[in-house]
């Protein structure tokens, strides 16, 4: 286990596998995030609903590729359209009994890491459409040790942070270990 949130909810690995044959790999895949990068800091998104600041992306929709889901999540949450992502990995959660399911289950969601200019920050403000749920945006070095920061959103702003992309080969159990406990 990489780390455990206040809801019960365990990242327990980052899987190295290709993006285009994940789904057929592992399942089920909810869901894709991305790590955003801003100049050399990092922005967050408070969610009004779950009361935290959270890395962008949420729940695939009507059988979307995890391509398709972090594109329209990028649009919806960050107005951000056309934007170079670099896929990390697939993340593996032990998830806590919650809103979209009432049990302890497994599951997986994919995450990517997006690299922009300062002055992308203006048209983020401008286009982003999603203002309900992601009130507000702040860069992590404002929030950091001042306001709630999600657990696992903030483990994996450091797979971003120490350009770890990870390689489209599948790793042995001891080499998840290894890489794992580097984070």
């Amino acid at each position: 286990m990489i780390v455990k949130d206040d809801r019960g909810n365990e990242l327990l690995e980052i899987i190295r596998t290709r993006e285009k044959t994940a789904d057929t790999t592992y399942a089920p895949i909810t869901h894709c995030l991305a790590v955003v990068k801003i100049g050399s800091d990092y922005l967050l998104g408070w969610n009004r609903y779950r009361q935290d600041w959270e890395i962008f992306g949420g729940c695939r929709e009507n059988k979307e590729t995890l391509t398709e889901c972090i594109r329209r999540e990028c649009k919806e949450e960050l107005g951000l359209q056309n934007v170079d992502f670099s896929w990390i990995g697939l993340m593996h959660y032990h998830m806590a009994p919650g809103y979209f399911h009432p049990e302890w289950h497994e599951e997986y969601g994919g995450l990517y890491g997006i690299s922009l200019p300062p002055e992308a920050m203006e048209a983020i403000g401008r286009e982003r459409i999603d203002k309900e749920e992601i009130e507000k945006l702040a860069f992590y070095s404002e929030i950091k040790g001042k306001e709630k920061i999600a657990a696992i959103d903030e483990k994996l702003l450091e797979y971003w942070d120490r350009g770890i992309s990870l390689a489209p080969t599948p790793l042995t159990k001891s080499e998840h270990e290894v890489l794992n406990s580097k984070l």
